[in-house]
Formats: structure tokens, sequence, C-alpha cells
């Protein structure tokens, strides 16, 4: 009987993955003024433990107007850096786990509340509140506080802002860098027709539409070294008639192909409230095929995976290279543990563990 696909190894750029099992990036809204705090230490540290592939820090914003909401992380500053590496050193004393970080500006969806406290946006003035930016002055939600449209300073300095981030990202000694490209942020707004309305070089054609997003990822790709893996997370469509789609979201890959990208891990929507998604077990998967077939780099499948053989079948046929799990490894933890024993692999698990290994399953556990 041949080993299972989810469980064999993965060279990601520099990086060789145990598995195929990626944890994808989940906003916690708990930091302070953009500092990671305790919850994200006991977050990062429970699924550091979890024997999946690669773990992935939340959505961090790089400049804090580009933070969601005022809860999230950010990496801007010497003072947010310090936060996270006190988080890393903890979870490096007990985890070899290789740990990437998701580099983003929200854009136009930016400043809103706590997603508990109802998650609206929260006007300029208020607390908790400021002033939102985007390619052009379309809110996202009609009446929302239009967002201002970037002129070229502004779009330098937040491509410098990413290049910086992604120097500390570096610094801290994480894996990855993944640039947040996706579901109705900052660079998915300047991709998507149905948000960017200027008539500069940035708006119009494809070319035009790609061409902000693209120098984002040029300007971490220079800022880091040689070797080390920078990857994207798209939206493969819109879901939205005239919106990005999924023709345009393989031009896109394979632009960032042909500039170093490592990996793309195929989402979707985010972008408009009127959005159609047909949601249901793998729906995003289709997606992620017609990239992988597009390109030769490492493509990562996610939404709605929670079945064991059905993350096999994603991988085992080549629909996509590696599969993401986030609500589903919130809600089982021990997601990877459980897929081995019912794939019939072996899982590293922490010495401390060993011991829990069902007496039937013996051969279940790698420390």
């Amino acid at each position: 009987m041949s080993s299972p696909k989810l469980f064999e190894p993965l060279t990601v750029g520099s990086l060789t993955l145990s598995n195929r099992i990626v944890i994808a990036p989940m906003c916690q809204y708990s930091a302070i003024d953009g500092c990671m705090t305790d919850w994200h230490l006991i977050h990062l540290g429970q699924l550091a433990l979890s024997g999946a592939g690669l773990l992935t820090i939340e959505a961090t914003a790089v400049v804090p107007e580009g933070r969601i909401s005022y809860g999230d992380v950010g990496l801007w500053d010497d003072r947010t850096e310090a936060a996270m590496a006190r988080t890393l050193e903890a979870i490096r004393k007990w985890s070899d786990m290789p740990i990437a970080i998701q580099l983003a500006h929200a854009g136009r969806k930016a400043s809103t509340d706590l997603p508990w406290l109802g998650g609206r946006q929260i006007a300029p003035g208020n607390p908790n509140g400021w002033q939102t930016v985007a390619p052009s002055p379309v809110p996202f939600l009609a009446d929302e506080q239009p967002p201002l449209a970037m002129d070229r300073p502004a779009m330098s300095a937040v491509r410098d802002a990413f290049a910086d981030a992604a120097r500390r990202s570096v610094r801290l000694g994480l894996d990855v860098v993944q640039i947040h490209a996706a579901h109705g942020y900052l660079l998915h707004e300047f991709l998507s027709p149905l948000s960017n309305r200027r008539d500069d070089e940035y708006g119009g054609g494809l070319e035009n539409r790609m061409r902000f997003p693209l120098e984002i990822f040029e300007a971490v790709r220079a800022a880091v070294p040689a070797t080390f893996p920078v990857s994207v997370r798209v939206s493969g469509t819109d879901w939205v008639e005239g919106g990005w789609d999924l023709e345009q979201t393989i031009a896109f890959a394979q632009a960032l192909e042909q500039r170093g990208c490592a990996a793309i891990n195929v989402s979707s929507g985010g972008l408009h409230p009127a959005q159609q998604i047909p949601v249901g077990p793998g729906y995003q998967v289709p997606l992620a095929r017609a990239v992988k077939r597009a390109v030769s780099m490492p493509v990562i499948a996610a939404g709605l995976i929670t079945d064991y053989d059905h993350a096999e079948a994603i991988v085992g046929t080549g629909d996509a290279d590696l599969i993401g799990l986030a609500r589903g490894i919130l809600y089982n933890p021990r997601w990877p543990w459980h897929a081995a024993a019912h794939l019939g692999a072996t899982v590293k698990a922490p010495k401390q563990y060993l011991h829990s290994q069902p007496r039937q399953l013996r051969d279940l556990f790698n420390a």
C-alpha cells in the first residue's frame, strides 16, 4: 500500500516541509497597538504542536492604518517586532515547525470593529477608527466612509512598508513571507476592476491593475535573501460578474512565478458584498486546480477542507500540492494527528505527548 501523499515532504523554495498540511493565517483580533499578546502565544503555541507542515501567522499589517481592526497584529516598528519576537522565542523552545507570516494591508476594509462586536467600519474621528485608503474612492459598503484614493507617494510608502516588514520577518527568523493579495484587501482592490477605477498606469487593463501588486512583490523579493521563500495569497475570483476572475488570476500567478514567487495560495471572494459563493466542501479547489495547470510553483488549496480522505484526494490527484486548514484546525487542533491515523501515516508529536498515542496506533507518532 502506497504512503499517503498528504504526508509526503515537499520543498517550497529553499524550505522543505515534512507534509502537505498548511495552517492558514487566521486573524485573532487580540493585539494591543499592533503588538502580539499572551493570546497569540497560546493560540500559535498550540497549533505549533499539531504536526502540520507549516504554521502561518495571521494577516500582519505593514502600517497601522493597514490593520483590519484596532486588534490586528502589526510589524511596522521595533515595538511590534519585539512583541512578535517574544512570542516566537517561546514557541520555538518547544516546536521546530516552520513558521510563515502573512504581510497585509486592509485598504478600504480597514478600521473596523472586532468581529464579536459587529465588525462594522469605524469612521475616522471615532475611537479606534481612522481614514482608510484604496486605489479609488469607492467604499466596500455604500453607507461606509469612502476611502481616500492613494496617490503615488502613498503607494510608494506602502511598498516600502511591505519591504521593511519583510526584512523584520527575516530578522525574526521566520521561514516564509506570504503577501496577502486576496479577500478584498488593498492589493486585491488594485487587481479587481470593481474596486480599481483609476485612470493612470495603475488602473484600466489587466496589466495596469497588476502593476502595483507586482511592485509590492518585487520589493519584498528584493528585501529578503535570494533563497528565502516569498509566496502570495490570491482570490481566484470575486464571484461577481465583471470582477476579478480565474483567467486574470492565472495571468497574475504566471507573472508572479516569473518574478520568483515560491508558492501561491488560492482562495476566493471578499471584495464585493454582491458576491455569490457556492460554499461547500472544497468549493475553491477547482480554482487551485486551474492555477496549478498553468504554473510550476507549488499551489495551496483551501476552503472547507475538513475530511481526511478529501484532503488526501486533493493532493493525491494533483489538484493542488498542499492543503490549507483554518477554522477546521481551530475546531480540531490535532487534525494532522487524526489524518495520519486515518490514512496510515506518521506525524511528529511532542515528546511530552507520546504516551497519548492509542495502543492500536503504535507507529503513529515520531518525535
